[in-house]
């Protein structure tokens, strides 16, 4: 054996070694237990991140394999829902006193459209930009590639469809009163009048949360209600931008006129989109498969290897 071989071949006895230990250490500690407490201590265990991957990507599978009138009909609705969002700041910023607080508290209304279009198992886009990702990732091919660009193509256009959906309805009925419409007006230039630039920068931290969300959603944990209020109202609180809810906004600033269609093109939908897509697939996307992608490949070696000696 040379020198050079010895190092490695020291670190694998050790590896072997700490691996057999922690074997055994587990099967005794089974042992030992009672019934009752093995039981318990499996429920408390939190899913790895292989196992969490696993059910993201099973998630993303399914998604891509739905017929294109169920997408579509699913993101219209999420359109249409997420315009709840819009209304839950207008109410609480129209009928809360004006003080330093105002912005936190009229965040949490934020959530109300993210919690029925979540909740409800609707196509939202910003959740396919982890969700379909992975199985491109963990199979890349041209195909994967159109069946994810296929989907994001509909879900996207469904959700816009919907967002002017609800816009027209917010604009045109006489459903809400002067001040919660004039309310809805100044969120939704807050929102849009970013430009560019800021627009794509703002829309980064919005897509990395979404697909955070996502992530934490699969890991099984049972606070799902919360973990969405938490993560949407970092979001608004933030003041950060998402292309869906703020396709409302630029929807509802085009029907009444306060908008042009360059600017709302140029300036708001294209710079969210990309931000969103980077910060959700780009950002977190990468950084997910990068922590268990040796995990899921070397499953997948000593699966072959097991289907090769048989």
């Amino acid at each position: 054996m040379t020198n050079s071989t010895e190092p490695e071949f020291r670190r694998a006895v050790e590896e072997n070694e700490a691996r057999r230990q922690q074997a055994a250490s587990e099967r005794k500690e089974k042992e030992t237990n009672e019934p009752e407490e093995e039981d318990a201590v499996r429920e408390a265990s939190h899913l790895s991140a292989k196992l969490v991957y696993q059910v993201v990507r099973r998630e993303g599978d399914e998604e891509l394999s739905r017929p294109n009138t169920s997408l579509f009909w699913s993101g219209v609705a999420a359109g249409v829902c997420i315009s709840f969002s819009v209304i839950g700041e207008a109410l609480f910023k129209t009928y809360l006193p004006d003080a330093t607080w105002l912005p936190m508290v009229e965040s949490l209304g934020y959530t109300f459209g993210f919690l029925i279009v979540i909740l409800g198992r609707m196509q939202l886009f910003t959740e396919n930009t982890l969700t379909t990702v992975l199985p491109l990732f963990a199979r890349p091919s041209l195909y994967n590639l159109w069946c994810v660009s296929r989907l994001w193509g509909i879900v996207l256009g469904a959700n816009v469809i919907g967002c002017f959906i609800a816009a027209a309805f917010i604009a045109f009925m006489p459903t809400f009163e002067p001040d919660i419409l004039a309310s809805i007006t100044e969120i939704s230039k807050h929102a849009t009048e970013n430009g560019a630039w800021v627009g794509f920068a703002k829309a980064v931290p919005a897509g990395l949360l979404i697909a955070a969300l996502v992530w934490l959603l699969a890991a099984g944990e049972q606070e799902n209600f919360f973990i969405i209020i938490v993560m949407t109202w970092l979001i608004a609180a933030g003041g950060f931008t998402h292309i869906i809810a703020g396709s409302v906004e630029m929807a509802f600033l085009l029907l009444t006129g306060e908008l042009g269609l360059i600017p709302a093109i140029f300036s708001f939908f294209i710079p969210v989109f990309l931000g969103n897509v980077f910060g959700g697939t780009v950002v977190f996307g990468l950084i997910t498969w990068g922590q268990v992608r040796e995990e899921v490949r070397d499953a997948s070696d000593r699966a072959s290897s097991t289907t090769k000696s048989n």
